[in-house]
């Protein structure tokens, strides 16, 4: 037994004193009684002290009270408590009475102190699990089969600006931008119904908002526990903000790492390009000029003209095919095109382009067809493509007065699925909307004009296409378009 459970247990003489009392209580009560019963024992009056003692103190207690009144009956009565029969079955009944209530009261002072020290135990148990959540570094959030919380720790309050008492009673989704606000009930519903699991027990990186309105990308992972009946969900969040802040320098780093790299094999390639071409292109000069000095002959020389213009020819067609051979070299051929969900595919780019977002005051939200959840895709070109019309978009909105970024998914024509990434940003100017997806073409004073440009030939190889449009509310809209895999196509 602890320390605590052995400090509430009350001493054992309590319980005699208790016994004792009740005891003088009723022989007293006896004694007032002896002129009206006369001969008559009448021990049912002594049974409330045997009661007193087995509540009070157990077994001990009811048997000294039994027998401390059946030795004062005994005494009051003397000679008569022997004589009559009937006063010795009573004392009998009585005695075994005392008995009865003794094992009882044993019996219930023993769940009295079980009971105490599972209150004790729960208590010190509930001490030390709220130790740790008020010490683990992930926000952890419980939720019941309705999606209300039952239980907010405090590195969750940290993390969403939501204090327990204002959490707790209310809906999770609270916790998260739009669309999913809305459609978090529908979530769980559907779980319930079909069982499918998106995030429970599987874990995915999503978007949070803080009770300010601003969004994170975080981490979520989801337990599910079943207890009395009722199904309760167990939420563990871990920002994921300053993770994917030292991510991105390692990126950065590596970029930098490939970028001195692609330099370095650009000038070996414009060397072996200018060896390779130097020939056909010195042959074709000799030939135009022997073509040239054949032409100021009185007498020109049209055989021999027209086969060194045929022989210039061909050397124009072997540079061509030189180049044509060097651009197939580091070609990187067909995309490695598998099907993936649409959804997280987006989400995820979401949360790495909002790194940093949050101090810039830029807010993410997603629009998304849940129906067009799965397309054909290449997933690492794809979130590329997304990543830098996002950032590109980020940048675009630095000095304007309103910063919204919206992602969204709808049905396009050709049976095809359309991703649109919005900006409240000051738009394009029209004379460079033309040349937007050309090489080496860029709005940004340090950018290289070759983002869009790889993002158009990522998006043509997956058989779509990409354009830019004005946004209604101010600002751009690019679109580019995948082929959606139907749920029937999977099925048949």
């Amino acid at each position: 037994m602890s320390r605590l459970a052995q400090n509430d247990r009350a001493p054992v003489w309590q319980g005699y004193a208790w016994a004792a009392a009740a005891v003088a209580l009723c022989i007293l009560a006896y004694i007032a009684a002896l002129p009206v019963i006369g001969a008559r024992t009448l021990f049912v009056v002594l049974l409330p002290a045997a009661v007193v003692g087995g509540l009070a103190g157990g077994f001990g207690p009811a048997m000294m009270a039994t027998l401390a009144g059946l030795a004062a009956v005994g005494a009051l009565n003397g000679a008569a408590l022997v004589a009559d029969r009937a006063n010795l079955l009573e004392a009998a009944l009585f005695l075994f009475a005392g008995l009865g209530i003794a094992a009882a009261g044993h019996f219930h002072q023993k769940r009295a102190e079980d009971g105490a020290r599972a209150v004790v135990h729960l208590a010190e148990s509930e001490a030390r699990l709220r130790s740790i959540l008020e010490t683990v570094p992930d926000a952890m959030i419980v939720i019941d089969e309705r999606g209300i919380m039952r239980s907010f720790s405090v590195a969750a309050e940290r993390l969403f600006g939501w204090t327990a008492s204002e959490a707790v009673g209310r809906n999770v989704s609270i916790l998260m931008p739009s669309p999913y606000r809305e459609q978090h009930d529908a979530y769980l519903e559907r779980y319930y119904q079909t069982g499918e699991r998106r995030i429970i027990g599987i874990g995915r990186v999503v978007v949070g908002e803080r009770k300010d309105g601003s969004t994170f990308p975080m981490e979520l992972a989801v337990g599910e526990m079943e207890t009395m009946g009722h199904r309760f969900f167990t939420g563990f969040v871990r920002d994921l903000t300053e993770r994917q802040t030292a991510e991105r320098r390692v990126q950065d780093l590596q970029s930098e790492l490939v970028h001195v790299s692609r330099l370095t094999a650009l000038g070996e390639m414009a060397s072996a390009l200018a060896h390779e071409l130097n020939q056909p292109l010195s042959a074709i000069a000799n030939y135009m000029k022997g073509s040239e000095r054949l032409l100021e002959a009185p007498e020109p020389d049209r055989a021999k003209i027209k086969g060194a213009l045929s022989n210039a020819a061909e050397q124009a067609l072997r540079a061509g095919q030189i180049i044509r051979r060097l651009r197939d070299f580091v070609a990187k051929g067909e995309a490695d095109r598998r099907i993936e969900n649409l959804p997280q595919l987006l989400e995820e780019a979401g949360a790495l382009a909002m790194i940093g977002a949050k101090e810039r005051g830029v807010r993410l939200r997603f629009n998304l067809d849940h129906k067009l959840d799965l397309v054909l895709a290449d997933k690492v070109q794809v979130q590329q493509v997304v990543l830098n019309l996002m950032r590109n978009a980020i940048d675009a909105m630095e000095e304007a007065p309103r910063r919204e970024l919206v992602v969204s998914t709808a049905p396009a024509e050709g049976d095809m699925v359309e991703v649109a990434v919005a900006d409240t940003g000051p738009g394009i100017d029209p004379g460079m909307a033309q040349q937007l997806f050309q090489p080496f073409v860029t709005t940004k004073a340090h950018g290289m004009g070759v983002g869009l440009s790889i993002s158009r030939t990522i998006v043509e190889a997956h058989g779509g296409r990409i354009w830019a449009e004005p946004n209604e509310g101010g600002g751009t809209v690019f679109r580019f378009t995948l082929r959606p895999v139907r749920r029937e196509e999977l099925d048949g």
